[in-house]
């Protein structure tokens, strides 16, 4: 019989994270910005929906089969949703930074979506076993700082095209706070990566030997 729990808030909000993945592609692309300033809100709201659905579910005991599958795909397509412009987008519109002209790396994005995609299928491996790997410490600051820094980079697509359309360019006000941004993007950037790595060697450290071990050693 199914759950008549599954149409449920949490799982709600689930769903529109998942329906706004392709719509953050197409405004960040847009060469309006204030339709990229729009995906910046968008992207915003989905980052904090991203929180509190989990929690809604747990304190609300409202979490359902549907919602364990939902949730982790709607973090796979926002995740995806939010590359695709920055790889776009970055090449023309750089960081501005103490350091010099900052976009995104190949490397860096090898190394998030590689640990994502990697993450996703150890977990399930570990699941086949019995053994529930949850989210390390390292992990949620890990999270926290990446949304931040792609947040940072919506923010700056949208403001760089006001600042071209209105030229600001020369202001000097302008180039104080792009500096501003583009070292928030540089900082948060480099800390999500450095707890990427770390993160993912914690998983390795804790639960590597799950993979070669009898799956009833780690029932019950």
């Amino acid at each position: 019989m199914p759950d008549r729990r599954t149409v449920n808030l949490p799982n709600v909000i689930t769903v529109a994270r998942i329906a706004a993945a392709p719509l953050l592609v197409i405004l960040a692309l847009s060469g309006a910005w204030q339709l990229r300033a729009l995906a910046f809100v968008i992207f915003v709201a989905a980052a904090v929906t991203d929180y509190v659905d989990g929690m809604l579910a747990r304190s609300r005991n409202l979490v359902t089969d549907v919602g364990r599958l939902l949730d982790p795909l709607a973090d796979k397509l926002l995740l995806i949703g939010t590359f695709v412009p920055m790889l776009v987008r970055f090449p023309a519109l750089p960081f501005v930074t103490p350091v010099g002209p900052v976009g995104l790396p190949a490397w860096v994005f090898v190394v998030v979506i590689g640990r994502e995609l990697f993450m996703t299928l150890f977990r399930q491996a570990a699941a086949r076993r019995g053994v529930v790997i949850g989210a390390i410490g390292a992990a949620k600051w890990k999270t926290g700082l990446q949304w931040t820094w792609v947040g940072t980079a919506f923010f700056w697509f949208a403001a760089a095209g006001a600042a071209a359309q209105y030229g600001w360019g020369a202001l000097p006000v302008w180039h104080d706070a792009a500096l501003f941004i583009g070292t928030v993007g540089l900082v948060t950037m480099t800390g999500a990566v450095a707890l990427t790595l770390y993160s993912l060697g914690l998983y390795l450290r804790r639960y590597g030997g799950v993979l070669t071990r009898r799956a009833d050693h780690h029932r019950g």
